[in-house]
């Protein structure tokens, strides 16, 4: 009973570190952030940091990890999702959105990377994001093309035009979240669309 109850307090602990890392790296970027900082804001020691991600550069690589992951997971749902082409490309950014809603932190550090300096973080490929996204998109058209949903377009371009109203949509929600429209990226796909059908 103490070990299973020891181990959940443990993975609790690792939660609430990566929770603290993500928010303290998303305000004041990796430089600005220091380890016993971390520790204080998810009320654990400093051996405990080291114990699961060794450094700050440690949990740094696990946070951008966990993020691919959860990307992975949200790309495989889009694919794998019934209806039309432009019915998957709305369950994709309503994916992302929830996504975006629950982890803000996440969002906000890894857009601080992506379009602000790199305060001394590692290297790391953000581009895999952007890379991934871009894959799904292209395969999602493939398919509706295959099915004679849409007409036929460079299928890059038509990547780049979704994953663009997609981006400023979102971007926009970060930097002007006090004109916050949720169902903007859907208006705008549609509106998209009706030049592809």
């Amino acid at each position: 009973m103490k070990q299973s109850r020891k181990k959940i307090n443990g993975s609790n602990a690792r939660e609430r570190l990566l929770e603290a890392g993500t928010a303290l790296f998303a305000e004041r970027g990796y430089n600005g952030t220091f380890i016993r900082e971390i520790v204080a804001r998810a009320g654990v020691t400093k051996p405990v940091l080291y114990y699961y991600f060794k450094s700050k550069e440690g949990m740094f690589y696990t946070i951008l990890d966990g993020a691919a992951e959860q990307q992975e997971v949200i790309l495989a749902e889009a694919l794998k999702a019934p209806g039309t082409v432009l019915d998957r490309l709305i369950f994709l950014y309503r994916r992302i959105y929830e996504g975006l809603i629950e982890h803000q932190n996440l969002f906000k550090m890894i857009h601080n990377l992506v379009f602000g300096p790199r305060q001394g973080a590692p290297d790391y490929d953000l581009e895999q994001y952007h890379r991934r996204m871009v894959d799904a998109i292209k395969t999602i058209y493939l398919e509706g093309l295959a099915q004679g949903e849409v007409r036929e377009a460079d299928e890059d371009q038509v990547a780049i035009l979704v994953l663009s109203l997609l981006d400023f949509c979102l971007h926009l929600e970060y930097v002007h979240p006090e004109s916050s429209d949720p169902e903007r990226p859907e208006s705008l796909l549609r509106l998209a669309f009706r030049g592809l059908g």
